[in-house]
């Protein structure tokens, strides 16, 4: 079943490492399977709602997802961010669209 990486950015602290960051974990991440579905600030925000840097990646599967979090390329990205943000990651799998009747 489809599984989704979500990570939402609660404090960017040095834009050098997080720059470094993003130039090895985008690599890591589309070769191991990721697609990148958004990659932004929000457009809006509601509720509790944080306006924030979001970032949501598709996987095949939530095993998938954890198998190019733990790689040595993804390991790698994260070493060169260090301390340079404070995020919120995790993994979470998709549902089965619902059938034409029920929409």
């Amino acid at each position: 079943m489809t599984a989704y990486w979500i990570s939402s950015y609660l404090e960017v602290t040095d834009e050098t490492r997080l720059k470094a960051y993003a130039e090895l974990a985008f690599p890591a991440l589309t070769s191991a399977g990721g697609t990148f579905l958004a990659r932004s600030t929000p457009a809006a925000v509601y509720e509790a709602g944080r306006d924030m840097r979001t970032v949501l990646i598709e996987f095949e599967s939530a095993e998938a997802a954890v198998a190019a979090h733990d790689s040595a390329a993804y390991q790698e990205a994260l070493e060169a961010l260090g301390d340079g943000a404070v995020r919120d990651m995790r993994i979470v799998e998709g549902i089965a669209p619902a059938p034409v009747s029920d929409r």
